[in-house]
C-alpha cells in the first residue's frame, strides 16, 4: 500500500544517512543476505527482518474507560541498490503519539525531518484526524535501521485492530496483546489462511495477564493490486474487541455486544444540537406541486444529491458525530453523515419517517453488526420507512435513482436507529440485468471507412457512472467531452450528429445516438475485402494470470454490444471468426456472427453477475481473455461472387 505522501518530494541530505560513525554501513553478510532475499522477493526494495508489537491495556479510573499503549518495533533493510520509503502513523483527538523516530543498527538516532499535519480530504473538510510521517532514505543495499514507534490511546474503542501484513514483507513478527485480568477481550482473526501465523497463549503469575502472541513468518507485501476486496476480506489482521472490565468488584459493560455499540452512537446522535426550523421552507418549496409521496420524496433526497457537495472522507479515524442539518444547509457541503442526516430531517418536515443508519460499505465486507466495533462501519445512509417497506437513501450517490442502490452498498448489513433499540436490515442485492448497457451500430463499407449509426441505451449504474463522469465535467468542456468519450480518443473514429435524451435525469434510461465513421476498418485485396468489425476491444487487457486477489468490477455489468454489417453487391462471405460462449457462476461471455439477409450481425454481450471474477474463475477467464485476444486480431473476409469458397 503506497501512502500519498511518498509524493511529496524532500529531500534529505546525505549527512543525515551515512553519518562518519562505526556499525552503520552495511557488512559483507548484510549484501549477501539482501542479494538472497532479492532473489524472492523481486518486486520489493525494503524489507522487514524483525517486527516485535505489544499491546497493553490500562483503567483510566476517573471516567471507567479501558486506556491503550501500542508499541512496535522494526529493523529494516534495503534490498535494492537504494530505496526510498516512508513511514507514518494516523492518531487523532483520542490518541497521541510518545515516540516515532527511526536509528542506525548501532542504535543511534537519525534525524530524518518528522511531519505532523492535518490528514485532509478536499480543500474545506476539517477533520480532527493528524498523520505524522518521515522520509527514509536507504543509500545502499543491505543498509539497515531500526523504527519505532509508540502510541496511546485514551479509549479503547478507538484501538480497534492490529494488521498483520504491512507495504514491506515481513520475515519475522510477533504482535503480543496483554490481556490484565479485569478485562474482558476478543481477538477476532480474520484471512490467516494461507499464511504462516502461529498462535501462542501464557499466564504470567506475577502480572496477572494472559499474553496472546502471534507469530508470523515470510509475510509477503501488501502489494499494490488494484480493484481488490477491501482489506477486511484480504488483508491479515486482528480485530480488537474490548468487550467489559471489573472495577471495585463490579463489572463494567463496554462493547460486548452490538447494543452497546448503537447506546454509544445514539449517545453522540442526542447530543446533537438539530434545530431544522431553517429547512422548513425550502421542503415546502419541493413538495408544495408534487402529486405523490414517491414524487415529494424524490424531490427531497434528489435536491440533496445535487445540492449538497460531497467530502469523500470514507475512513475518517475520528468523527462519529453526524453534523446539525442546518450546518449541512447553510454550509451546502458536509461528508456522508451530515449529508445523512439532513435528507432525514427534511424527509421528517414532509411528513415521513426517515432514520439514520450506519452502514459498512463493501470495502467492510469482512464484518457485520455481529461484531460491536467501530471498525464494522465506514459510512452512513437514510433509511426511509414508507409503506411497510424500507428505502435506503445514499445522498452521496449523486445520481442514483429513488429505489436504486449503489454496489458498494448492496447486501450490505444496516444498522438503523430506532429509539432505545435499534434495527438490523440489509440493502437489498440489485440483479445484473438492472445495469445494462446497449450499444448497436449499423454500418456500410464506403471505400476503406464503416460509417453508419450508433444508438447507446444505459440503466441502473451504467447510467449512474455516466452521468457522473459527465456532469462533473466545465459545461464549456462537455460536448468536446462526450465525443471523446464516444470515440473512446481514436483519432480513426469520427462521430456527428449527437442527441441526447436528459443527463441529468435519474429516473429514466439515457440514450444517446449519433452518425460515425471508422476509418482504415476496410481493405481490398484483388477479389477479396477484409474488414475489421471491432473497434472497442471490450475487455482486452483484463488480465488476471499474476493476481493474487480476486478482481472486483465498479459493479455488475451488463454489456451488450451488436453491430450489423450490411454486405456489399456482388460479395458474399467468405471467412468469418468463430463464435465464443463462456458461463461460469462468476461471468458470461459471448460473442457471435451470424449471416442473415445480406448482412453480418456481430454480437457480444459481456455479463459480471456479482462484480466480480473470483479466484475461483481466473483460469476460466485465462482461458476466455486468450481467445478474445486472438478473435479482435481477426478479420471478417468477403469476396465476389464468382470465387465464392465458404469456410
Amino acid at each position: 500500500m503506497k501512502s500519498p505522501y511518498l509524493l511529496l518530494g524532500i529531500t534529505f541530505l546525505l549527512c543525515n544517512v551515512l553519518p562518519a560513525q562505526k556499525n552503520v554501513s552495511p557488512t559483507p553478510e548484510h549484501v549477501n543476505q539482501a542479494n538472497s532475499l532479492k532473489e524472492i522477493y523481486e518486486e520489493d526494495d525494503v524489507i522487514i527482518l524483525q517486527s516485535k508489537e505489544t499491546v497493553h491495556f490500562g483503567q483510566n479510573k476517573s471516567n471507567d474507560l479501558v486506556t491503550v499503549k501500542h508499541k512496535a518495533e522494526e529493523e529494516l533493510m534495503n534490498i535494492s541498490e537504494r530505496a526510498d520509503i516512508q513511514k507514518y502513523v494516523f492518531y487523532d483527538n483520542t490518541s497521541k503519539i510518545t515516540t516515532f523516530n527511526t536509528r542506525h543498527r548501532n542504535s543511534k538516532i537519525v534525524h530524518f525531518p518528522v511531519n505532523d499535519e492535518f490528514y485532509t480530504s478536499g480543500s474545506i473538510f476539517y477533520t480532527d484526524a493528524r498523520v505524522k510521517y518521515m522520509n527514509i532514505d536507504f543509500p545502499v543495499k543491505g543498509f539497515k535501521y531500526l523504527y519505532h514507534l509508540e502510541k496511546e490511546y485514551t479509549d479503547s474503542k478507538y484501538f480497534t485492530q492490529i494488521s498483520l501484513i504491512d507495504q514491506h514483507p515481513i520475515l519475522n513478527k510477533s504482535v503480543t496483546f496483554n490481556v490484565p485480568d479485569w478485562l474482558e477481550v476478543d481477538l477476532l482473526e480474520f484471512n490467516f489462511e494461507g499464511y504462516d501465523i502461529e498462535k501462542q497463549e501464557n499466564y504470567n503469575e506475577e502480572l496477572k495477564v494472559t499474553e496472546h502472541t502471534f507469530i508470523v513468518k515470510n509475510m509477503p507485501s501488501v502489494g499494490d493490486e488494484e480493484n481488490t476486496p477491501g482489506p477486511s476480506k484480504i488483508n491479515p489482521h486482528v480485530l480488537v474487541v474490548v468487550k467489559s472490565m471489573k472495577k471495585d468488584g463490579q463489572v463494567i459493560t463496554l462493547f460486548s455486544e452490538t447494543k452497546q455499540l448503537y447506546n454509544w452512537y445514539k449517545f453522540l446522535v442526542d447530543s446533537m444540537g438539530e434545530d431544522p426550523t431553517i429547512l422548513k421552507s425550502k421542503v415546502n418549496q419541493l413538495t408544495k406541486d408534487a402529486a405523490t409521496d414517491e414524487e415529494k420524496i424524490k424531490n427531497i433526497y434528489y435536491w440533496v444529491q445535487d445540492n449538497i457537495r460531497y467530502i469523500a472522507f470514507e475512513d475518517g479515524i475520528a468523527g462519529f458525530k453526524p453534523d446539525e442539518s442546518q450546518n449541512v444547509f447553510k454550509k451546502r457541503y458536509g461528508d456522508c453523515k451530515g449529508m445523512a442526516n439532513l435528507t432525514k430531517e427534511m424527509l421528517k418536515i414532509a411528513g415521513f419517517d426517515a432514520r439514520l443508519t450506519w452502514i459498512g460499505t463493501k470495502r467492510k465486507g469482512g464484518y457485520d453488526y455481529s461484531i460491536p466495533s467501530l471498525a464494522v462501519d465506514n459510512h452512513m445512509i437514510c433509511t426511509l420507512l414508507h409503506n411497510g417497506k424500507s428505502y435506503f437513501l445514499d445522498s452521496t450517490e449523486k445520481y442514483n435513482s429513488f429505489g436504486s442502490y449503489a454496489e458498494r452498498i448492496q447486501g450490505r448489513p444496516v444498522l438503523i436507529e430506532n429509539g432505545e433499540d435499534y434495527i438490523l436490515d440489509k440493502v437489498p442485492v440489485a440483479d445484473v440485468a438492472l445495469n445494462k448497457k446497449t450499444t448497436a451500430l449499423e454500418l456500410h463499407i464506403v471505400g476503406e471507412t464503416l460509417e453508419g449509426t450508433v444508438q447507446k441505451v444505459y440503466k441502473g449504474e451504467s447510467k449512474a457512472s455516466l452521468l457522473n463522469g459527465y456532469n462533473a465535467l466545465k459545461d464549456h468542456n462537455k460536448e468536446e467531452a462526450l465525443k471523446y468519450y464516444l470515440t473512446k480518443g481514436d483519432k480513426n473514429c469520427s462521430v456527428n450528429s449527437i442527441e441526447t435524451t436528459d443527463l441529468e435525469d435519474r429516473d429514466n434510461a439515457i440514450t444517446i445516438s449519433y452518425d460515425i465513421a471508422l476509418k482504415n476498418k476496410v481493405s481490398e485485396y484483388e477479389d477479396d475485402i477484409y474488414i475489421d468489425l471491432e473497434y472497442v476491444k471490450h475487455f482486452k487487457n483484463t488480465d488476471v494470470s499474476e493476481r493474487r486477489h480476486d478482481l472486483e468490477l465498479p459493479y455488475k455489468t451488463n454489456l451488450e454490444f451488436t453491430t450489423v454489417l450490411h454486405l456489399p453487391e456482388g460479395y458474399r462471405i467468405q471467412h468469418m471468426p468463430e463464435s465464443i460462449h463462456k458461463e461460469t457462476d462468476d461471468f458470461i461471455v459471448d460473442l457471435s456472427f451470424i449471416e442473415r439477409d445480406r448482412t453480418v450481425t456481430y454480437k457480444k454481450e459481456f455479463i459480471f453477475k456479482n462484480a466480480t471474477i473470483t479466484k475461483a474463475s481466473f483460469s476460466e477467464w485465462n482461458a476466455v481473455s486468450a481467445t478474445l485476444k486472438k478473435l479482435y486480431k481477426e478479420q471478417i473476409v468477403l469476396t465476389k461472387n464468382q470465387n465464392i469458397t465458404t469456410k
